[in-house]
């Protein structure tokens, strides 16, 4: 269940990435709202899921997916450019995910 809880929390940070970016420096309500509201439920996920992984592993992960996913939705959905770099760096970090979660610790 903590994968879960994880995985939900993971796509409340995109949609808190992507809701800020809308926002216009918080002066459009809509996208304001929406940046608190899963931003709120993501944290609180989040806090589920860290019941059972250690905090570190578990924010790690947590953060290291939702970058991805940041930058996968921003190049498929937003025109973001999306060039060997990022790909070797997304490369990266999916494998300091897997590292960890190989280590135990989760």
């Amino acid at each position: 269940m903590n994968w879960l809880y994880l995985a939900v929390a993971v796509i409340f940070e995109i949609t808190v990435a992507i809701s800020a970016g809308k926002a216009n420096g918080f002066t459009d309500l809509p996208w304001t709202i929406s940046t608190l509201i899963s931003g709120a439920i993501g944290t609180y996920f989040l806090s589920l899921a860290l019941l059972t992984f250690d905090v570190g592993v578990g924010y790690a992960i947590w953060t290291s997916i939702a970058g991805v996913g940041i930058v996968i939705f921003g190049a498929l959905f937003f025109g973001q450019c999306l060039n060997w770099k990022k790909v070797v760096g997304i490369a990266v970090i999916i494998g300091g995910v897997v590292g960890l979660r190989l280590s135990g610790a989760v």
